[in-house]
């Protein structure tokens, strides 16, 4: 699942995240989340406490063995400042001119356990720069010797394209090389890519 909506004029959160298990049960726990994350963005703009409370929502209602992952990313679009947090997802990616650096936080995945906490972290997005948040679908594809694309493959990739290109287009088109013929991804492909433009300071 994947959202996004301001919290308050000036800041816009980001979320994304995947439900274990397929059919029904994961359909209705993905409907909870998103709605949860929605009503709890109204309250906190903290991305570490709005994630706090979600999970304490969540564990009461989720089916045994089932859990959550969960990336919220809180956008200050004027000066680029990020705050995010993360419940057990993939970790983003920002590339900008020196490379391609991962936004670290430390937190469990959704419905595991009540009252836990959700690390949160801060960073700029520079003009020219983008964030990409992304599903495993993309990362755990896996080619016809069952290899997987992984992280560090994704990682390179990213780091080779221009600017302006069509990053989760592109990015389709090399997993699906890698996969090849008559082979797709196991589970979804889900992207956000947020680019600061490189001429104007906040949008």
């Amino acid at each position: 699942f994947y959202d996004c909506f301001y919290v308050d004029s000036d800041h816009i959160a980001f979320i994304i995240g995947d439900v274990t298990g397929k059919g029904i049960p994961a359909a209705l726990i993905m409907a909870t989340t998103v709605s949860l994350v929605r009503f709890v963005g109204e309250q906190l703009q903290a991305p570490g406490a709005m994630l706090a409370r979600i999970n304490d929502r969540v564990v009461a209602d989720i089916p045994e063995k089932m859990f959550v992952t969960c990336m919220i990313v809180v956008l200050e679009p004027s000066t680029g400042r990020i705050r995010f947090a993360n419940a057990g997802h993939n970790l983003p990616y920002v590339r900008g001119d020196g490379g391609v650096r991962t936004l670290h936080a430390r937190g469990m995945p959704l419905g595991l356990m009540a009252g836990m906490d959700y690390e949160e972290n801060e960073d700029t997005i520079a003009p020219g720069e983008l964030l990409m948040l992304y599903s495993d679908g993309i990362v755990e594809a896996r080619n016809q010797r069952r290899e997987l694309f992984g992280d560090r493959r994704l990682s390179a990739f990213i780091a080779t394209l221009p600017p302006r290109q069509n990053l989760p287009a592109a990015v389709c088109e090399e997993v699906w090389g890698f996969t090849g013929e008559g082979l797709q991804p196991e589970d979804d492909i889900t992207m956000f890519v947020i680019e600061r433009d490189p001429d104007d300071g906040g949008q």
